[in-house]
């Protein structure tokens, strides 16, 4: 997952459809993008930094969900990593 691309959009207050026509990428395409289903190409990671004016790496930083970062409650995380001993 693009976690700073999605939270640079809802900085923004945009709409992913209105961000897909406005830089001429298909609506469906850029939801696979930002939710890590698809890989951006050169180009399409060119036009999306440019256009959000946030530099290009930073942007397309991968966020990896793990067990450890859907659990919310800490005790839950201290048993499932006490687990892995």
């Amino acid at each position: 997952m693009y976690l700073n691309l999605k939270i640079e959009i809802f900085k923004r207050g945009l709409r992913q459809n209105n961000l897909a026509r406005a830089v001429g990428l298909n609506e469906a395409i850029l939801s696979k993008i930002i939710n890590g289903y698809r890989e951006p190409s050169g180009c399409q990671r060119q036009i999306l930094a440019e256009y959000l004016q946030v530099e290009e790496n930073w942007l397309f930083e991968k966020f990896e969900v793990t067990a450890n970062t859907r659990s919310s409650n800490p005790r839950q995380r201290q048993e499932e990593n006490a687990g892995d001993s």
